[in-house]
């Protein structure tokens, strides 16, 4: 699941009623309790109506989401979006009307997580462009990184399910209708040009590759047809002519409607080269200054301003670079610019996988090892502990050219479906083996799928707060923060080479705050932010093209990272200086996973009072 897609779904989580929950008495029993409530409630249902690709991710069922949903896509046509706009705001009014101090505290936060969720959607809508209007905003409508082209195939493939005929059936409807959902985008992109606002020329150009190179394959061999005719074959009941037909009706409506919308939006994105700039920050988009300024505030659900995240970087790589220089020297590496010294560690023997399949299935049966070894040892630090597993798998061969190394994709609320912790296998030159095991700590466990899955899993809290990863800046951070829990968890004991792994990931995130502000703020070229980024961090630049190429479509989104770690480690260092002995690590972590996904403001607060409860107990 892309991160656009996976935080809409975050959000969904964050208001669904858990199935077959009862509210306990002691919060029904209040007029204001219940109004909250209620207001989410329908919030939620309209939500899911709006989306129902996220309905289906989630797989809830159809009186969850209101109504029938299986073979229906989201309407993006103006007339809808705009339509959703003022629904969400007149949910978000709502909302803001209520009286917080009368509510109950845990209904209070969760008023307070639902209005950072819309405000941070509804702080696109006044720009009029790209994407906006529930979860997050981003100002291109396609990109190399984002649109229908690149997402649906996957969605179709991964997510809806085909196990009777009436699944195979929304299907062929989902897919008929994708068409028209390319269409939506093609006309966006348009629109959006009329204003002024055109992505970068590079962008346009790996839109346009990715687009072809789906449009160039035989119907019959593109993954939207070989999915239905593979899963097909297995319903029970279905004759393997029956199977058979649903795939030949899959292949002529690719053929017929969705592969010539396809060549439509490569067209139209083609029409705009001559007039795209090689410039990648949003600064010269119309009121460019403040779209970053809202995207800053939205991704890291903080204040600071775009200069003080720069110079937050500019720190941070100084005091990592000098920490990685040591450790370098400790394994007698060569002296040398920092950049050259890392590049030295992938060509120690036995650091690089073949670049063959054989090489891929070993680098993923090693993954799978280190996520073993971590889960045996994760009650050491860590009460909270996730029930779902979670699987390694490859990025799709049709998204892996501009998609990003790694990322995860939740697991089914039902069950049906585990966690998924994505890695970019399209040149494996790029995964030295020293640079996995921070890779799997952040995507997986103690990462993302364990944060995830334990909000998904969560008993004593309104099922509205238990999210699935809502807030970049919490969920990221908290992925960096389990980066360095693995450090002094001491699983680098026996791996020296490793532990310089996860130090150049933290450089990593700290030059994102650099080149994420310097992109957007302080105007850098394309160049001088990859120049910047291979000189300072020593990843490939192969690599490093791909990362920068994301942040001129996803401005701010890169500062989420390091902004989000620095805050739980701020917070754990002051409950650990106040609590002095009585300070319990686990029951720190405890308290961070269990709050759900939250603003790192509201974390905080929460924080603090937790400080002070447990300074007040008897036993202090």
């Amino acid at each position: 699941m892309n991160r656009r897609l996976t935080l809409v779904v975050t959000i969904l989580s964050l208001l669904l009623p858990r199935a077959g929950a009862e509210p306990t008495p002691a919060a029904s029993t209040t007029a204001a309790h219940h109004e909250v409530a209620t207001i989410l409630g329908e919030l939620c249902t309209r939500v899911l109506h709006e989306f129902p690709e996220y309905a289906t991710s989630l797989a809830v069922t159809e009186a969850q989401a209101g109504g029938p949903f299986a073979s229906r896509l989201t309407d993006g046509s103006p007339a809808a979006v705009a339509a959703r706009v003022q629904l969400f705001e007149s949910y978000r009014n709502r909302l803001a009307a209520l009286n917080k101090a009368a509510l109950p505290a845990e209904d209070a936060v969760s008023v307070e997580v639902a209005l950072a969720m819309l405000d941070s959607g509804l702080a696109g809508a006044p720009f009029g462009y790209g994407n906006y209007g529930f979860g997050g905003f981003s100002p291109y409508s396609v990109t190399q990184l984002t649109g229908a082209y690149l997402e649906m195939p996957d969605f179709l493939d991964s997510q809806h399910p085909i196990e009777s005929a009436a699944d195979a059936d929304a299907y062929l409807a989902r897919l008929a209708a994708f068409s028209r959902v390319l269409d939506e985008e093609t006309a966006g992109v348009r629109a959006d040009a009329a204003q002024g606002v055109v992505p970068p020329s590079f962008v346009l150009e790996g839109a346009i590759r990715q687009l072809d190179a789906f449009a160039a394959k035989p119907p019959a061999e593109t993954v939207l047809v070989t999915s239905i005719r593979r899963r097909a074959a297995t319903i029970t009941g279905l004759t393997p002519d029956d199977a058979a037909d649903y795939a030949n009706r899959a292949e002529m409506t690719v053929r017929d409607q969705v592969l010539p919308a396809y060549r439509r939006q490569s067209s139209a994105l083609g029409e705009l080269l001559p007039h795209a700039s090689a410039e990648p920050g949003v600064w010269r988009l119309p009121r460019g200054e403040a779209y970053y300024a809202a995207s800053l505030k939205a991704q890291t659900t903080t204040d600071l301003s775009p200069d003080e995240i720069h110079e937050l970087g500019l720190k941070l790589v100084a005091e990592l670079r000098l920490e990685i220089d040591r450790s370098l020297n400790a394994q007698a590496i060569a002296p040398g610019p920092l950049a050259e010294r890392l590049k030295q560690i992938a060509t120690l023997p036995g650091q690089l996988y073949p670049d063959t399949e054989e090489g891929r299935t070993a680098l993923l049966a090693d993954l799978n090892h280190q996520v073993a070894l971590v889960e045996a040892r994760l009650p050491e630090a860590f009460g909270r502990l996730p029930k779902a597993r979670v699987e390694i798998k490859r990025v799709p061969a049709y998204t892996q050219a501009g998609a990003p190394g790694g990322y995860y994709q939740s697991a089914a609320l039902d069950g049906s479906r585990p966690g998924a912790y994505y890695i970019n296998l399209r040149d494996l030159s790029e995964w030295p083996r020293f640079s996995l095991p921070t890779l799997s700590y952040h995507e997986a466990i103690p990462g993302h799928h364990m944060q995830i899955s334990i909000q998904q899993e969560l008993a004593d809290l309104p099922f509205f707060r238990t999210a699935l990863a809502g807030f970049n800046a919490y969920a990221e951070g908290w992925a960096l923060y389990s980066e360095q829990m693995a450090d002094e968890m001491g699983l680098y004991d026996a791996d020296p080479l490793g532990r310089i792994g996860y130090l150049q990931s933290a450089l990593f995130r700290a030059a994102r705050l650099v080149v994420d502000t310097g992109i957007h703020h302080k105007r850098w070229s394309r160049d001088q932010a990859v120049d910047y980024m291979v000189e300072t961090t020593g990843d490939q630049r192969s690599s490093i093209i791909t990362e920068v190429e994301r942040y001129a479509v996803w401005p701010g989104q890169a500062t989420a990272y390091m902004v989000g770690r620095q805050s739980i480690l701020r917070l754990r260092a002051q409950a650990r200086t106040e609590l002095g002995a009585a300070f319990d690590l686990k029951a720190f972590h405890d308290l961070v996973l269990g709050q759900g996904s939250v603003p790192l403001t509201t974390l905080e607060r929460e924080t603090r009072l937790w400080i002070a409860a447990r300074k007040a107990a008897p036993s202090n």
